[in-house]
């Protein structure tokens, strides 16, 4: 359980980290919707190792777009994802049938 946590806390910390580091394009003024280009694969591929499975696959592809899109950067995409892994999404229990 304390693993549990752990993750927890460590992700929405990358989490909150790289959605900052996605608004870094509105501070340099010129350089940042280039720098887009170049964050946005980034982007991508830190969500889908942060985020396991199809879900995290399927966050990848929406930051990748998100970040491409011009002006769409203050979205967190990160942070979503982090509230809908921990959050609202439901765990499934596993049931156990004794004989």
């Amino acid at each position: 359980m304390s693993e549990l946590i752990d993750n927890k806390v460590r992700n929405l910390f990358l989490s909150l980290l790289f959605d900052a580091l996605g608004l870094v394009s509105f501070v340099i003024p010129g350089i940042g919707e280039f720098s887009d280009i170049i964050w946005a694969p980034i982007s991508a591929w830190l969500m889908t190792r942060l985020y396991k499975g199809k879900i995290g696959q399927a966050a990848g592809m929406v930051t990748f777009v998100e970040e491409l899109i011009p002006g769409s950067d203050f979205i967190p995409t990160f942070t979503i994802m982090w509230f809908y892994t921990y959050v609202f999404k439901k765990k499934k229990e596993e049931v156990i049938i004794e004989a």
